[in-house]
């Protein structure tokens, strides 16, 4: 049995992760900000004695605000996870460090493996691409760069929750359709991450998410079907019809490869994932599309 300190535990994924820690009977630290504020280096230190394992989900990821607040991004997203690693490289534990399919520019025909060269097109996919660096640089062992995408869950807002919402409140629902990607359950990347840290596979980069890809227009067809309702009420629109601060990658599809090198298996198709969410998510759903 290891010790876990798991950092912005009180978040989406943290939830879920110190969750799946304690129903496998691990003795897990759950951090919030409030408890540990990773930029800190001499507090990060502190809280890292003693553990054996460190996963860090804690992050800025407000992608819009980061336009405008850059430093503030930088501080949470890359001197955060360089304090994390300083600290793992002291006292001989390992760090998975959680990053984001933001890192790419969206410009790829095919998904894009582990090792392709990362261009980030706005400042939280920098300061996320910051933070990766950052641990390759410090701990010559003992790491994971996990990046994930599109994630929903029960702990906080999530795109599946305001559909399933927006449903009971109008109409049709203007979703864009010029954005991929792969929506991704944090319960399931909770599981993937400890069969991830209590491996035997090389350190280096992993993608983990659900499997399979979609634009968020089919992933909002997918809620409504789920919760009984007509998906054609959603509308498709481009990205243009709601302009952001913060420019989002057209295409973020994350490939797998990394799994089968390291012998591990990789996650289940979105639509599974979102199947077996819906519960903790819409609540009762019709037989039918069980």
């Amino acid at each position: 049995m290891a010790d876990w300190l798991v950092t912005g535990a009180t978040g989406m994924l943290g939830a879920d992760l110190v969750r799946e820690l304690t129903d496998r009977g691990e003795r897990v630290t759950a951090c919030s900000h409030r408890d540990l504020d990773v930029t800190d280096a001499g507090a990060v230190e502190a809280a890292v004695a003693g553990h054996d394992v460190v996963v860090n989900t804690a992050a800025w990821t407000d992608v819009d605000a980061a336009e405008d607040q850059p430093q503030r991004a930088h501080t949470v997203n890359a001197l955060g996870p360089a304090n994390l690693a300083v600290a793992c490289l002291r006292s001989h534990a390992r760090l998975v460090q959680i990053s984001t399919d933001y890192v790419f520019d969206g410009t790829a025909a095919a998904p894009y493996e582990e090792s392709a060269t990362t261009c980030p097109v706005n400042v939280y996919g920098q300061t996320k691409r910051d933070g990766e660096l950052a641990v390759r640089q410090t701990m010559p062992r003992d790491w994971y760069v996990v990046r994930t995408s599109w994630l929903y869950g029960e702990h906080g807002r999530s795109f599946p929750a305001t559909m399933a919402r927006l449903a009971r409140e109008r109409d049709t629902v203007n979703v864009v359709d010029d954005q991929v990607g792969q929506p991704t359950w944090t319960s399931d990347l909770a599981a993937q991450i400890v069969m991830l840290a209590t491996s035997d596979a090389d350190a280096g980069t992993y993608h983990a998410t659900n499997t399979g890809q979609t634009s968020w227009y089919g992933l909002a067809r997918a809620v409504f079907a789920m919760i009984g309702l007509d998906p054609d009420r959603v509308r498709p629109v481009p990205s243009t019809a709601f302009p952001r601060p913060a420019r989002r990658p057209a295409y973020s599809v994350l490939g797998q490869r990394g799994w089968a090198r390291a012998g591990l298996t990789p996650m289940r198709p979105w639509e599974e994932a979102l199947q077996a969410a819906a519960p903790t998510l819409f609540g009762q759903v019709p037989s039918s599309s069980a």
